[in-house]
């Protein structure tokens, strides 16, 4: 008998073998900066293609109002974020934070196609007055999306759950990139604040032990194999 589609991710998912290639591959090829080398719609993305693939499903299955994301930088991910919203119609929109919006990057989000979809925040993501511009962004948005890609410590991402989590509705989900960082090897780590046991996955793993409102989408994890976040799409089971 063939086996349906499920089966079979299921029994990739319990392949050691194949977990162990997906793993071997994230960690061989970070040395050449591989998730530097895609674009979306002319900017910079700096993301798994696999992620993107995972992302652009969920957006299009949640059809969320707004889509929050922490982390900038050249405004791929917020361009990308925007074009899904796009092809769904409506009036969904993006706003983004980043403690650092160069100039150069922010005319170009603004000059692009998409920009009239995207907001843009400058300040920390745990600043309380950011915080509370984000929230006015979300009042009465029936579908909200969390996105959380910027400091990759475990202080800064458990903050961030801390803020964000809570507006993340029924049904939708937050995202969590770099939980990765647990999995790699700790030479990589030489010049950055994160590292094993201080990372985005760790600020994961402690905030599902006291918040009941989420869980770890297991079977987009399942397919995937290879991403930069795993154990950190997580969908939100209640209100």
């Amino acid at each position: 008998m063939i086996a349906n589609e499920q089966d079979l991710i299921n029994a990739m998912a319990n392949d050691k073998k194949v977990k162990d290639i997906a793993l071997a591959f994230v960690v061989e090829t970070s040395p050449y900066k591989y998730s530097y080398g895609f674009s979306w719609l002319g900017r910079p993305i700096i993301q798994f293609p696999q992620d993107m693939v995972a992302l652009q499903e969920i957006i299009w299955n949640v059809k969320p109002d707004l889509i929050i994301e922490t982390g900038i930088a050249h405004g791929g991910s917020l361009i990308f974020s925007a074009s899904i919203l796009e092809l769904l119609g409506g009036e969904g929109g993006v706003v983004g934070v980043d403690i650092d919006i160069r100039p150069h990057n922010r005319a170009e989000i603004e000059k692009h196609p998409m920009s009239r979809r995207i907001a843009m925040i400058e300040g920390s993501s745990i600043d309380p007055a950011v915080a509370q511009q984000i929230r006015e962004h979300a009042k009465g948005k029936r579908c909200v999306m969390v996105l959380l890609d910027s400091n990759h410590t475990h202080e800064h991402v458990a903050k961030e759950l801390e803020l964000y989590s809570s507006l993340v509705t029924e049904g939708s989900y937050l995202v969590v990139f770099d939980t990765l960082l647990e999995d790699m090897p700790v030479e990589g780590f030489d010049t950055r604040p994160w590292s094993k046991g201080n990372n985005p996955w760790t600020a994961v793993q402690e905030f599902l032990k006291i918040n009941d409102r989420f869980v770890i989408d297991s079977d987009l994890e399942n397919k995937l194999l290879i991403s930069v976040a795993p154990g950190g799409y997580l969908k939100c089971i209640k209100r």
